[in-house]
């Protein structure tokens, strides 16, 4: 089940990364970029945290999967539609990507024995680490600092997840009703329009 959420994930985020590059007005390169470091920079970065050669650096599907996002975003147009960032389906997709990430991020780090600052770090720069490294490079104010409930999302998944794991609690139970939980907690921000104020 995790690995089809990572994947609508991988495509959800590879979509979002290919709108920035277009409202940006990035050329051909500039684009594919965005889309990549969005959809898998994230993994990346937390791979060379944990020491290890990235995934998608020793695996062919992930870049392929993105590749391919890519190229229908552009044999279809989708940069010159109107952009479908707020359709219900690109939302549920993105926040199960959001939340997917969180999980696997958390899960590896718990694997890597890290501390809870660890493994809640883990858990946020996997979800959203390729947005915010794609929006400085592009020069802009990283999506997750101005939305108070998205990434806010990744770091009670990786509090949660710890102390689970500090309880012996971890099971393909407890996962599976942290996940739906917190997609549930995604939509409710989103539809309510919660954020998190400076003061």
């Amino acid at each position: 089940m995790f690995e089809i959420t990572d994947l609508i994930g991988m495509i959800a985020f590879a979509m979002s990364g290919f709108f920035v590059a277009s409202r940006s007005k990035l050329d051909l390169l500039g684009a594919l970029i965005s889309t990549f470091l969005t959809a898998l920079g994230g993994g990346i970065i937390r791979d060379i945290a944990l020491d290890r050669t990235p995934y998608t650096f020793t695996h062919n599907y992930p870049g392929l999967v993105v590749l391919s996002v890519f190229i229908l975003m552009i044999l279809f147009n989708l940069h010159k539609r109107d952009s479908i960032e707020n359709k219900p389906f690109f939302i549920i997709s993105d926040s199960i990507g959001l939340v997917s990430f969180s999980i696997s991020g958390a899960l590896i780090a718990l694997e890597s024995d890290f501390n809870l600052a660890g493994v809640v770090s883990m858990a946020f720069v996997t979800a959203v680490g390729g947005g915010i490294v794609r929006d400085v490079i592009i020069n802009e104010v990283p999506f997750v600092l101005k939305t108070g409930f998205y990434g806010t999302i990744a770091l009670m998944i990786g509090i949660i997840l710890y102390f689970l794991d500090f309880y012996n609690l971890i099971s393909i139970y407890t996962i599976t009703g942290l996940f739906f939980l917190s997609l549930v907690l995604r939509f409710i921000a989103y539809r309510k329009g919660w954020s998190i104020p400076l003061r």
